[in-house]
């Protein structure tokens, strides 16, 4: 009887697997086979059709129109290769190396099929050779081989774009990691041949990592520093090449109920960003420019030399901020950005209110018009303690005011208070050792006891200390004075008094 019971199982068992049925309860439907495009041996359609095309390109963070065409054309491309000098934060130049003249370069779009004659020109007042590998192109290099370009030249060569996708283009002369590092990346779309669906908002955003021998808001002018890059820790990690290059005044914009599609890319030249909205869920993603999407996704990881295209639906107003939520970057190395949603509020959806100035800092100002006029006084001689009063309170806003409040009141029974102060009463200057080299342990101020961590905000440079610090004394009641540049580089160079033993 065992052995005829263990042989129907047997039979059950293989019935269900070659009728590809199963015996369980729990039926899943087989899932039907993913179709495909058929990649670069189906993006041939034939020889262009009609006059050529001269190809629109935009700058940053503007994309070209949809080329709405049912056929494939020749498309001209004209694209000058520009060195120059720009600012990278506030105080600060970058000479930068570029496509088109900003970082990143020219958004470049076509339609699959299309044949494209590619012309690369190199400013007569560059220093160096240039040329242009685009990951649209199919051949040896990308169109690198081909488009070696000496100052004041022009090179000319023709692809067929025969695969749908958003791609990376960069240019590939040796160093070049060099030049990717200097700006030197854009993206070419090529427009699947029914075009993409519409939506209400295309912009183009890139990231990069920058390497500057100078530290992070340094001002003057900041060279590149090849051991940095090489040793893969960038000083600024940037969307667009410049902080707060898409913040304030500079922002994104949409309405509530509007569909927002975002060509993110990724310059590197060694980074991979994790890319965020704060507040958002991309409902679509085609994850590494890839034809088939992926739905109801939080962040998505896309590659050094490699782009995403990422849309998502408004439905409440708001300031939405976009980072690599690598986060450390966001807010202490530049990458961060945002699109403000204008509209009715939808309590249904959200009801609670912002708080911007928790998440953007002091990118929660239009901008730091302070900071770079104080710069500018202190390069000439002409700083005066006003001036780094207003700076200081749009840094400390930025730095501080999360801990100790905007009133300077701090938390109770948290962080103690910088209002009326007892300790900076006491000692005013000492607010320049604990912001470079931390306090910890108990502390009394103004007759309380706390017992917290303050880390060392040794990412400031000496000139944002002194001007916090000469904020802070001439706030809230505390005792006023001034602090240097100077004082606060003798405080850094001095190693941390060692803090008393416990019993």
């Amino acid at each position: 009887m065992k052995r005829l019971l263990l042989a129907v199982a047997v039979s059950a068992a293989v019935l269900a697997g070659c009728t590809g049925r199963s015996t369980g309860t729990n039926e899943a439907a087989a899932a039907p086979p993913v179709a495909t495009t058929g990649g670069s041996a189906k993006g041939d359609f034939g020889p262009p059709q009609g006059e050529p095309v001269h190809a629109v390109l935009t700058s940053p963070p503007e994309v070209p129109p949809p080329t709405n065409r049912n056929h494939p054309a020749k498309v001209i491309v004209e694209l000058e290769v520009i060195e120059k000098e720009m600012p990278i934060s506030e105080g600060v130049t970058y000479t930068f190396w570029t496509f088109g003249g900003t970082v990143p370069g020219s958004f470049i779009r076509v339609r699959q099929g299309d044949t494209v004659e590619f012309h690369l020109k190199n400013s007569p007042d560059s220093k160096m050779p240039h040329n242009i590998d685009l990951h649209g192109v199919t051949g040896p290099g990308g169109g690198a081989a081909s488009s070696f370009t000496a100052p004041g030249h022009e090179s000319q060569f023709t692809f067929k774009a025969l695969n749908q996708g958003i791609y990376v283009y960069h240019c590939a002369t040796a160093p070049v990691g060099m030049h990717v590092a200097n700006g030197m990346y854009g993206l070419i779309l090529v427009e699947p041949p029914e075009g993409l669906p519409k939506v209400d908002h295309e912009y183009y955003v890139m990231q990069g990592d920058f390497y500057t021998t100078g530290k992070y808001r340094e001002k003057g002018h900041q060279p590149f520093d090849m051991e940095k890059a090489i040793d893969e820790s960038p000083t600024y990690v940037l969307f667009n090449g410049h902080e707060g290059a898409l913040t304030g005044d500079k922002a994104l914009a949409a309405k509530t109920n509007e569909t927002v599609r975002l060509f993110v890319g990724n310059g590197g030249p060694n980074l991979v960003s994790s890319f965020h909205v704060i507040g958002e869920i991309f409902d679509r993603v085609q994850q590494e420019g890839g034809t088939h999407p992926q739905e109801n996704v939080q962040t998505t990881l896309i590659p050094a030399g490699g782009a995403a295209i990422v849309e998502f639906h408004t439905e409440v107003p708001g300031s939405y901020v976009m980072v690599d939520h690598s986060i450390f970057r966001a807010f202490n190395k530049g990458a961060l950005a945002i699109l403000k949603v204008d509209g009715p509020e939808n309590k249904a959806i959200y009801s609670g209110k912002e708080v911007d100035s928790v998440y953007l800092g002091d990118r929660s100002e239009p901008n730091l018009k302070p900071v770079a006029a104080a710069a500018k006084a202190a390069a000439s001689g002409a700083l005066t303690k006003e001036d780094q009063i207003k700076a200081g309170q749009v840094l400390f806003t930025g730095t501080c005011s999360v801990c100790h409040q905007a009133n300077g009141e701090g938390l109770a029974n948290v962080f103690p208070p910088l209002a009326k102060s007892s300790l900076l009463a006491a000692e005013p200057k000492r607010i320049v050792e604990i912001m470079l080299h931390g306090l910890s342990g108990k502390v009394t101020v103004n007759g309380t006891e706390y017992n917290s961590v303050m880390p060392p905000m040794t990412q400031l440079t000496d000139d944002e200390v002194a001007n916090i610090a000469t904020y802070v004394l001439n706030s809230w009641g505390n005792p006023g004075g001034q602090v240097t540049k100077e004082d606060a580089a003798k405080v850094r160079a001095t190693p941390p008094a060692a803090a008393p033993a416990e019993h």
